[in-house]
């Protein structure tokens, strides 16, 4: 366990419990803003959500979002509850729940940034007598996942679901050998230049109801349209691949999970529209010795966001692979 977690352990016992609110973006639902320590931008909070719900025995599991995201997926926290365990989400700074007036959105210039805000859910779980926690990451939150547990992680922690992470850049292999080579070596000095995303509203508009989805979300929170990252952003997302193509080691049990196919934005509701499959299969395979790969024909980027169909077989998954790990329903 990093040294920090047991140092925010023990300041944790020494404080009141925690107050937690209802959630007003999901039935269900509460949260509970913790206070991280000031860093280069000033302010820091994360927020951890957890489902009203409690699971008999020692069981629970911690979600973490993607990249212009937030939790919002409350229906995979009602499937993980109705199989045994209980539910924690991580809102990370500067993003969604944790995203205050002030603030520059999605800033960060080194993925170590956001442990602090997974320990705290985890030393949260800890306290509630939860000894056996399964992480579970998407896009973005896989790559985090990933990368934190590869550290020192908690004990507790007994296995990794990754829902499409993003192992590497999906682009052509110009702007990916060299191109972002060089933004990451200039956003390692200067972190603060801005680099569009473009303007394609595609992906968000196939998952918001008010468009062409069935997904209700907070679009103050999940913007319809990508927005810019900057260069910090590139280091530290380029940083965090590198050594988990080097060097990963991940000995706990992992589900990589991603669709058959990559699309373009004309056929976005038909596959991945945001990554390349293939690259999440070739590094995803090499994370740790124990990996079991699932491909879903037909899911999206968010493979829990696909139409039901789809995503009855995500569950299936799932919950079959929990069961070959050994966790029974409760």
């Amino acid at each position: 366990m990093r040294h920090y977690l047991t140092l925010f352990l023990l300041l944790v016992s020494l404080t009141t419990k925690a107050q937690w609110l209802p959630d007003s973006l999901l039935a269900h639902y509460s949260y509970h803003t913790v206070k991280q320590p000031d860093d280069y931008q000033g302010s820091v909070i994360s927020t951890i959500i957890k489902h009203d719900s409690i699971v008999p025995g020692r069981r629970g599991a911690i979600y973490i979002h993607g990249f212009n995201d937030y939790f919002f997926q409350g229906a995979l926290g009602d499937s993980m509850v109705a199989h045994g365990w209980n539910f924690r989400a991580v809102d990370l700074r500067r993003y969604g729940r944790s995203l205050k007036p002030g603030m520059k959105r999605y800033q960060v210039r080194n993925l170590n940034e956001y442990f602090p805000d997974i320990d705290s859910a985890v030393v949260e779980l800890s306290r509630a007598g939860i000894d056996t926690i399964l992480m579970i990451g998407h896009s973005t939150g896989g790559l985090i996942a990933s990368l934190y547990m590869n550290g020192d992680p908690s004990s507790n922690i007994k296995g990794l679901i990754l829902n499409s992470p993003f192992l590497s850049w999906n682009m052509g292999s110009f702007t990916r050998n060299f191109l972002i080579p060089a933004v990451s070596c200039l956003g390692s000095r200067f972190p603060n230049i801005k680099i569009s995303q473009g303007n394609d509203p595609s992906y968000g508009q196939s998952l918001y109801k008010e468009y062409n989805g069935e997904w209700e979300f907070d679009t103050t929170k999940k913007l319809l349209i990508s927005p810019p990252v900057t260069s910090g952003w590139i280091h530290a997302i380029e940083e965090a691949q590198n050594f988990l193509h080097k060097h990963s080691n991940i000995t706990v049990p992992i589900l990589l999970m991603h669709s058959d196919r990559s699309v373009g934005s004309k056929n976005v509701s038909s596959g991945d529209a945001v990554l390349n499959v293939n690259d999440i299969s070739k590094w995803g395979r090499k994370l740790g010795p124990n990996v079991t790969e699932v491909t879903v024909p037909g899911g999206l980027h968010d493979l829990i966001l696909s139409s039901p169909a789809i995503r009855k077989a995500v569950y299936n998954s799932i919950f079959k692979w929990l069961h070959n790990q050994g966790w029974e329903p409760l």
